[in-house]
């Protein structure tokens, strides 16, 4: 739901102005931004042979803030949207949500004891988007949109001149995945319990078991938009893995990557899910990147 960021600093002489949580960082590699928060905690370390240092972790919003508070509160005969914003203006956020999800209807919604934060994460696994916080923005998009985010390439050589170090990727995931979905909700028109069902799509064509969703809904409408959540994420979840690139400060979640120079069936385009850059005096800078989604002939071998 938030970025993170682990600073590891020389302290010889305890030299730097000891950092408090609630400050401010802000991470340029490259002279790209890669990070912007708040500190959440700092610690010194030191023996007679490392000498010292100084550690600092830090979060994409404030942790100790109004995020995590609870709140009860309900509304009647309005979109998904309008509710979320009111949830996040009571936690002291403004709330940008992707249309496609903001302007679904609902005849009640409600947050009874639950957080913005408990409440974004919930809503993001039911309608199949990713909910995060960043410093007074709290964001839903719907997985698999158009942001505008750059293309990200990784080539591999044997002679070492591209930029992939190494990959870890399984192309194609079969436990994660369902032929079809089936979420339970009750009828109230034929004073019946009922089950949605629907095919997964291509990512499921080769599965035989079913979904069967835990929760109830509560009508029909809102059983199609579990279903639909579901169906993205089967199709994400059709492949995973990791690649490391020389440092690729650009590369952000929910973009594409693009893979070449490994193998058929592992090269084509994926996902990006995860981010994670690293940088230290000894070991040069990187890029990890976690992968779904494969498509443009990742997971087929067509020799």
């Amino acid at each position: 739901s938030s970025d993170s960021c682990s600073l590891r600093m020389d302290d010889t002489g305890g030299a730097i102005r000891l950092p408090q949580p609630g400050g401010s960082v802000l991470v340029r590699l490259n002279g790209v931004q890669v990070f912007a928060g708040i500190i959440d905690s700092v610690k010194s370390s030191g023996s007679r042979s490392s000498g010292r240092s100084l550690s600092v972790s830090a979060k994409g919003f404030d942790v100790s803030g109004k995020a995590k508070e609870p709140q009860r509160i309900h509304q009647d005969e309005g979109t998904v949207g309008g509710f979320l914003k009111t949830v996040a203006k009571k936690a002291g956020f403004d709330m940008k949500i992707d249309p496609a999800l903001g302007n679904i209807v609902r005849d009640y919604i409600a947050a009874d004891g639950e957080s913005l934060l408990h409440l974004g994460e919930k809503l993001a696994r039911e309608l199949g988007g990713t909910f995060k916080l960043r410093e007074n923005i709290a964001v839903l998009a719907k997985h698999g949109g158009e942001f505008g985010l750059p293309l990200i390439t990784g080539l591999f050589n044997t002679g070492g001149s591209g930029d992939l170090i190494s990959w870890d990727i399984e192309p194609v995931s079969t436990r994660p995945v369902f032929k079809e979905i089936a979420v339970p909700y009750f009828d109230r028109k034929k004073g019946l319990p009922m089950d949605f069902r629907t095919e997964s799509g291509a990512a499921g064509e080769k599965a035989r078991a079913v979904n069967l969703v835990r929760s109830i809904a509560r009508d029909e409408n809102h059983a199609r938009e579990i279903a639909e959540g579901r169906k993205q994420q089967i199709e994400r979840e059709g492949g995973k893995g990791r690649v490391t690139l020389n440092l690729t400060p650009e590369a952000q979640a929910e973009a594409l990557f693009q893979l070449r120079g490994t193998r058929a069936g592992v090269d084509g385009t994926y996902r990006i899910v995860g981010v994670t850059h690293k940088a230290s005096r000894s070991g040069g800078a990187t890029t990890d990147l976690d992968l779904q989604q494969p498509q443009d002939g990742a997971g087929t071998d067509g020799r």
